[in-house]
């Protein structure tokens, strides 16, 4: 399933997901001190891109805690709202269910994105 997803969730809405999370990265890296935070952004777009067959985990400690207040006041909010509208119209199907699930993993990235690693 993971080559064959991921083939169809490019074709079917990744690339609009990942588009988002690389205008959110450009848009993070127009200053020095958001560079970091770009970056981060650019490494969740590949997920975003191709989700299937990776797992995300959370972790972290008071560092990521005040980057991701910071992020989701700036950034987080609509990047979350979009996957979980996307995820929502996904889910209406039994075939897409799938898909939306993975929409949803990506919306919790949205909320939390620092701290966690992909695997």
């Amino acid at each position: 399933m993971g080559c064959l997803g991921n083939l169809l969730w490019f074709i079917f809405g990744g690339f609009l997901s990942g588009l988002s999370w690389c205008a959110a990265g450009l848009l993070w890296c127009i200053t020095i001190v958001g560079i970091p935070v770009g970056v981060q952004c650019f490494k969740f777009a590949s997920l975003s891109f191709f989700p299937f067959g990776k797992e995300v985990r959370f972790g972290g400690g008071a560092g990521s805690m005040i980057l991701n207040i910071i992020w989701l006041i700036v950034s987080g909010i609509p990047l979350a709202l979009e996957h979980l509208a996307l995820g929502a119209l996904l889910c209406i199907t039994i075939i897409g269910i799938p898909f939306g699930m993975q929409q949803f993993k990506l919306a919790k990235l949205a909320l939390m994105p620092f701290g966690s690693e992909v695997y």
